[in-house]
């Protein structure tokens, strides 16, 4: 079950000087110029684990080196070690080309970790960000992804993303007796615990804006419907009694309402369910299937796929009027269309030419860019800030019967694309990116 954990969070010292260019990170070019980042040893308190206090450290740094964005300096290379209130040698960290030098001190205050840092830029010779976390001894590791989100928003201007989970569907077993279980794990793979057990078959599974529930298909007594689940107690519930399969659910922004797609009299139509109300109101129409349901940001619109041109294309529904607009015209089909959380850009998976791709459009369909390309991969997702995307990706063995799927991770430029570990012989489908942790 999702634990809530309440963190004493406080910015001690957060001053820029206005007399000098700002340190940024230029998050176009992506991977082209990363920052050299040196995160010193932590200073630890009495009673304080030292495989702790390293442990954060090594998160903290694989945090930020897997956006691309930023290289962390050898350990070897440090010119000093400079002690929590002293000042840097800013010439001998200059020497070595680091930019951004981050002190830190691990110490038990009322049986809690208190964990306090700065954040110095070198060639500024200032410090640009100072705080103080407070967090139980058993949430250490959240404690170094909140940490590296406020040094990733401190040097990029963007919203963080590692204090953050992953849904998504975990596969086991040979080719022709799968076992699909419904799945959660932090972002970096760690942690992974199973929401559903292996005897009910499980997929497409998101995330309520709160991180309290997550909907899912499930086809438990072999009756395909959308289910919720508690987080915090583990209690499940059928979403409602549709007369019908349903499937492909979303939350709308604000919690209160989830799209999916109900089929009736062999049509699939897209329909939105008020969970305060308990009312269903239809949003699409005539003979075509339409699903894949994504809201935008602010809730007025909806993006979903369609096959009522012909050929599976995304179109944009105005949830106020019901006008329908197709907005992708590119060779192949489009699916599975996700909209970012700034609202700049829809997601999508692409099938042309025997492959499958993963990109990016504008909200009109515009400027599209292909982000990854291969033998099978589907269901993008977005994390907080809009910088990044999971999805995932089959690849067919040379054998072409068995197969492996990976949970992958790629950014708006289409560079840095890595896997998200998963332990041996679990295959990752469908994942959904989180909201940050409440």
């Amino acid at each position: 079950m999702l634990k809530k954990i309440m963190f004493a969070l406080a910015i001690m010292v957060g001053c820029v000087g206005a007399s000098r260019a700002e340190l940024k990170v230029d998050i176009i070019a992506g991977a082209a110029s990363p920052i050299p980042v040196a995160i010193q040893k932590f200073e630890t308190g009495s009673g304080v684990s030292s495989k702790d206090a390293s442990m954060i450290r090594e998160v903290v740094e694989k945090d930020l080196n897997s956006t691309g964005l930023f290289r962390i300096v050898n350990h070897d290379a440090f010119p000093e070690f400079v002690k929590m209130g002293d000042m840097p040698n800013f010439q001998s960290w200059a020497a070595i080309k680091t930019q951004v030098l981050v002190q830190s001190k691990l110490e038990i205050q009322d049986g809690k970790y208190k964990l306090e840092f700065y954040v110095w830029d070198v060639n500024g010779k200032e410090q640009i960000e100072a705080q103080s976390l407070v967090a139980s001894k058993q949430s250490a590791r959240r404690l170094a992804h909140i940490m590296a989100d406020a040094i990733y928003e401190r040097l990029t201007g963007e919203i963080g993303y590692f204090d953050t989970q992953i849904v998504f569907i975990a596969e086991t077993g040979p080719i022709k007796k799968r076992v699909k279980r419904m799945a959660i794990m932090d972002q970096d793979g760690y942690g992974l615990r199973y929401l559903s057990d292996k005897n009910t078959f499980v997929m497409s599974p998101h995330f309520s804006p709160n991180m309290q529930t997550v909907v899912f298909l499930s086809y438990r007594d072999d009756d395909p419907m959308v289910w919720s689940l508690n987080l915090d107690t583990g209690d499940a519930r059928r979403l409602g009694n549709f007369g019908g399969m349903s499937f492909a659910p979303r939350f709308s922004p604000d919690g209160k309402k989830v799209a999916l797609s109900l089929v009736k009299n062999g049509i699939t139509h897209i329909y939105e369910y008020d969970t305060e109300e308990k009312t269903l109101r239809q949003l699409t129409f005539g003979n075509s299937l339409n699903t894949s349901p994504s809201y935008s940001p602010d809730g007025k619109k909806m993006a979903f796929n369609s096959d009522r041109s012909g050929r599976q294309q995304i179109h944009v529904l105005d949830l106020e009027t019901l006008a329908e607009e197709r907005i992708t015209y590119g060779n192949g089909r489009y699916a599975t269309p996700a909209w970012s959380p700034d609202g700049q850009f829809i997601a999508f998976t692409k099938m042309a030419d025997d492959t499958f791709y993963v990109g990016i459009m504008d909200p009109r369909g515009r400027n599209e860019k292909i982000l990854a390309g291969g033998w099978f991969m589907e269901a993008p997702s977005w994390a907080p800030g809009s910088r990044r995307l999971v999805y995932y990706e089959t690849e067919k063995a040379l054998d072409g019967i068995e197969r492996t799927s990976h949970i992958r991770s790629v950014d708006i430029t289409g560079q840095n694309v890595y896997d998200i570990e998963l332990p041996d012989n679990v295959n990752g489908l469908e994942p959904t990116w989180s909201p940050r942790l409440p």
